[in-house]
């Protein structure tokens, strides 16, 4: 009966609460990421909570790979050795379940099949990357290696990826792969090895051709719906992609499409500060509920913006998505299983994530929030 609670409290209001500090929320998620790894047998992070069955689901690889920067970052900013020491542990167990041909296996520990696939190790680049630079362990360096090679490998000659998607997924040519190819950003960044960074152009090149006029990427959702709508969730992964490519290879392009994927989905933002949860491709929307997820993703689009262009205009759009996503997190349940974590959807019945806190809400809540106080920062040291 809890998730029924739960979801009545959603609708009528009462799990909103006046946000806090940062410090204390991001505590209370960092703390809760640390529970969601011990609540499995080995040392990756569980895919979820799920309240509708009071269960924890087993480590999810691709994820885990990219809660480890966060951690590490969290680590170095509060001066906090047991979160990087976990992301650490976290990187060793993505080293030891790596496959023998240098992929990531799609779905979590208890998925039947076992298939490498491209977001997914594209995802845990991440992980090895900040690890590698964090650590200087050569075992993630090799790992990193092993998973960027396969992935360039992996690509068309166009830049797409069209062989080993997720069969997990009824989409199987995606648009938010430019998420992917971010990844082979940061192991260029971590290895110096160009072709990565190529490669990444190559695939960010691609996506922007087949966009329309207004900017929109096709194919830029987990399923294939009939009005062709998207997720927050993925149409922030490829703005991510699309901004931190064409930072990284001096592509101003890129960044203006990037840009303008950003205004068009501001331009809907609740007066709440919560998103819709899904777009259709003249950037309208179709849902009430919103995507916890693309809050923060999107709020760390806009200050991204505002760090790469020097234009402020979308700050306020990130400060607002990021008080919301504040105003939901449970900062006073004694169910250590969910304090301080993120669900799927608000309300909890929402269309991603029905009745589950997965792990990767809570890590984009945290980027979210460190990237804030990082702008802050510096705009008080400027």
């Amino acid at each position: 009966m809890n998730h029924i609670k739960q979801l009545i409290k959603d609708k009528i209001g009462s799990t909103v609460s006046k946000p806090r500090d940062i410090e204390t929320h991001l505590k209370s998620a960092a703390d809760w990421l640390l529970v969601a790894q011990k609540a499995t047998p080995d040392d990756g992070v569980a895919h979820s909570y799920d309240i509708k069955t009071k269960s924890w689901n087993a480590s999810y690889p691709e994820t885990t790979g990219y809660v480890i920067p966060t951690l590490y970052d969290y680590a170095r900013l509060y001066d906090a050795p047991q979160y990087a020491e976990a992301a650490r542990r976290m990187t060793i167990w993505e080293s030891d379940i790596q496959l023998e041909d240098g992929g990531v296996r799609a779905g979590t520990m208890s998925a039947e099949v076992v298939a490498p696939t491209i977001f997914n190790t594209g995802q845990v680049l991440f992980g090895w990357a900040k690890a590698y630079l964090e650590t200087k362990e050569e075992r993630f360096h090799t790992s990193l290696v092993r998973a960027s090679d396969w992935l360039v490998d992996a690509m068309d000659e166009d830049g797409a990826w069209r062989r080993f998607a997720s069969p997990f997924t009824t989409s199987k040519l995606n648009s938010y792969n430019t998420r992917s190819a971010f990844g082979l950003v940061r192991a260029y960044e971590a290895t110096g090895i160009e072709r990565y960074l190529a490669a990444a152009v190559k695939n960010a090149d691609w996506a922007v051709s087949r966009a329309e006029a207004n900017g929109w990427l096709p194919d830029n959702c987990l399923l294939q719906l009939p009005n062709n709508s998207a997720l927050t969730h993925t149409i922030a992964y490829s703005i991510r992609g699309l901004l931190e490519i064409g930072a990284a290879s001096g592509r101003a392009d890129l960044v203006e499409h990037a840009l303008k994927m950003s205004r068009h989905v501001a331009k809907h933002q609740r007066e709440d500060g919560a998103l819709p949860a899904r777009y259709i491709p003249d950037w309208t929307t179709v849902t009430d509920w919103t995507c916890v997820t693309g809050n923060s993703q999107m709020a760390i689009n806009w200050l991204r913006l505002v760090q790469i262009t020097g234009d402020r205009e979308l700050k306020h759009h990130a400060v607002r998505a990021n008080r919301f996503n504040m105003s939901i997190q449970d900062l006073e349940t004694g169910d250590l299983n969910v304090r301080g974590a993120l669900k799927g959807s608000h309300p909890i019945n929402g269309g991603y994530m029905t009745y589950r806190y997965p792990n990767w809400a809570t890590k984009f809540f945290m980027d979210a929030l460190m990237l804030e106080q990082h702008l802050e920062t510096a705009k008080n040291i400027g």
